[in-house]
């Protein structure tokens, strides 16, 4: 029998005081996502194996807990390949199974359909501080509507959830894949390339401008004077104000489509409608998933070594499942990173303290009393030294105590009410 009671590596137990963080901003992004339309759904852990590596994960496909088929001799034979042995996987994200979900379900869904999804999914990423293989997205979703107003609302809505949950000074960074499409067909670049290209911009902000151009001549074989013209020409309009990118879009891509620009420039024009939203025109921000088709954005923090939020438009993902392509746009918190950020977070929560000879219809009187105001109340035996105990319980999570007497014989009284952390009772 194991004995070690440590959990799996890449994954974490979670105390009360963390826990009742994630409640918070799981009900409170819940309840802003709800006034703006969004509907509640839930899809399975497990997709099929195959739709997994369909090639419109990104990076993260290669991050898939594959699910071991029942029935399998063991040892298995050296060659036997993985298509054998498994036909099921641990979902990576939450849009390749709402691609699925929608094909399955769209003739009783509305139209546009606006889902809101919140659960776990897993990655196989190496066990390190901050990363974990098991953890929670919180995803917005949009199908079903072709113009850039999605794009607003999707940004509109997020940055009131961070708001309402108690996250200022974010800034929306905002791009276009097809900006970075003309980009690379600009720079003469393979278009068997474009991806592996997205992929490598992506990590801009962690191998910085050098580290791209190696990793795109060194791994991924592209000509050195094709790279250095891409990149020459996204760090000219990586340097633009956010007012003159429109413009500078304009010159630098002569063949870039107008609607593109007008995208751009509607999309824009609403944000700085928003008051108190801080955005910027980002062009070196790809996304690392393989299925964005349009407009692309992020939400970044000067806190958090990443981003808070991501996500963008896959007009063709939903016709992987349905046979025919839909509009479609979403937005995915960092639920983990906004709960790292914000600490822990203790509610309100009464202890009584009983004596020993204390019966049990006094307990019970007093706790249905504060109960039946709304408070949360929860019985502890007395025990040990009273400055002891009252350090325990404000350690787990307790905010205040009633001392229940043994000497006190009066049915209905109460007592009084202290905060923890104040003087004991003498």
């Amino acid at each position: 029998m194991k004995t070690d009671a440590t959990p799996p590596r890449g994954t974490r137990d979670l105390l009360p005081d963390e826990v009742a963080a994630r409640d918070h901003v799981s009900s409170t992004v819940a309840d802003i996502y709800h006034r703006f339309g969004y509907q509640r759904i839930e899809t399975p852990c497990v997709e099929d194996l195959e739709r997994l590596t369909g090639g419109q994960g990104g990076e993260n496909a290669k991050l898939i807990f594959a699910i071991m088929k029942r029935g399998l001799t063991d040892p298995l034979a050296g060659e036997t390949a993985l298509k054998d042995i498994a036909d099921l996987g641990l979902r990576f994200d939450l849009t390749v199974p709402l691609t699925r979900y929608y094909a399955h379900n769209h003739a009783n869904l509305p139209m546009p359909f606006r889902a809101f999804q919140l659960g776990p999914v897993w990655r196989a990423e190496r066990p390190q501080q901050g990363r974990y293989r098991q953890f929670h997205q919180c995803d917005i979703d949009i199908i079903g509507m072709p113009g850039v107003l999605a794009e607003i609302e999707l940004i509109e809505a997020t940055s009131q959830a961070l708001h309402a949950v108690g996250l200022s000074g974010t800034t929306v960074r905002l791009s276009d894949r097809r900006i970075l499409s003309a980009l690379a067909h600009h720079a003469r670049l393979p278009e068997q390339s474009w991806d592996g290209f997205f992929i490598s911009l992506d990590k801009l902000d962690k191998i910085g401008w050098d580290g791209v151009g190696r990793e795109l001549v060194d791994k991924r074989g592209l000509a050195p004077e094709a790279v250095a013209q891409a990149l020459e020409t996204v760090q000219g309009l990586h340097a633009v104000e956010a007012d003159k990118s429109i413009d500078a879009l304009g010159t630098a891509l002569p063949e870039l489509p107008d609607s593109v620009l007008n995208d751009l420039a509607s999309t824009t024009g609403a944000l700085g409608d928003i008051g108190g939203l801080s955005w910027v025109f980002d062009p070196t921000l790809a996304r690392g998933m393989g299925y964005y088709t349009g407009q692309v954005f992020e939400v970044e923090h000067p806190d958090s070594p990443g981003s808070l939020a991501g996500g963008g438009r896959y007009d063709r993902l939903v016709g992987r499942s349905l046979g025919k392509d839909v509009p479609a746009c979403g937005f995915s918190l960092g639920f983990e990173r906004i709960v790292n950020l914000l600490g822990t977070r203790r509610r309100e929560a009464v202890a009584v303290l009983l004596d020993a000879e204390v019966s049990e219809s006094r307990a019970l009187h007093l706790m249905r009393a504060l109960r039946a105001e709304g408070r949360t109340a929860a019985s502890v035996p007395r025990s040990g030294k009273f400055a002891a105990q009252l350090a325990r319980l404000e350690a787990w999570g307790y905010t205040s105590f009633m001392h229940l007497r043994a000497d006190d014989t009066t049915p209905s009284s109460r007592p009084e009410e202290r905060p923890l952390g104040s003087p004991p009772q003498t």
